[in-house]
C-alpha cells in the first residue's frame, strides 16, 4: 500500500515562502510521477507540479512558474515544493499524489494514491 504523508503547510505573508514535504511509502515501482495538486475553495484541483522517478523530469504550472520548485531526495522517498513568493492566490489545501509511471504534467485524475493534504493560506 502506497502511503503519502506531507507537512509543512501554513500561514504566511504575501512574499514570503513555504517548503512542502511529501514522504513516501510502499512504492514498489522505479517508475512513478508524484505531484502536487493544490484546490482551494469552490474551485477545480490544479496540478500546480510533478517530477518524474524515471528521468527527474519536472512540471510546473504557468502559474506557479518560477516561484515553486519540486525536488527529491537522493533515496527518492521524500519529494518536496518549495514556495517562494507567494501570492495570495496561492491559497489552497496541497495534495501530494503518485502516479504509476507517464510524464510528469497538470493532468491530476492520472494520480492514483494521494496524501491528506495541508493547508496553505497566503494572506496580502
Amino acid at each position: 500500500e502506497v502511503l503519502l504523508v506531507e507537512s509543512g503547510g501554513g500561514a504566511v505573508q504575501a512574499g514570503e515562502s513555504l517548503r512542502l514535504s511529501c514522504v513516501a511509502s510502499g512504492i514498489t515501482s522505479d517508475d512513478w510521477v508524484i505531484g502536487w495538486v493544490r484546490q482551494a475553495p469552490g474551485k477545480e484541483r490544479e496540478g500546480v507540479s510533478a517530477l518524474s522517478s524515471s528521468d527527474t523530469s519536472t512540471y510546473h504550472s504557468d502559474s506557479v512558474k518560477g516561484r515553486f520548485t519540486i525536488s527529491s531526495d537522493n533515496a527518492k522517498t521524500t519529494v518536496y515544493l518549495q514556495m517562494s513568493s507567494l501570492k495570495p492566490e496561492d491559497t489552497a489545501v496541497y495534495y501530494c499524489a503518485e502516479a504509476f509511471g507517464g510524464s510528469p504534467s497538470e493532468d491530476s485524475s492520472a494520480y492514483s494514491n494521494w496524501g491528506q493534504g495541508v493547508q496553505v493560506t497566503v494572506s496580502s
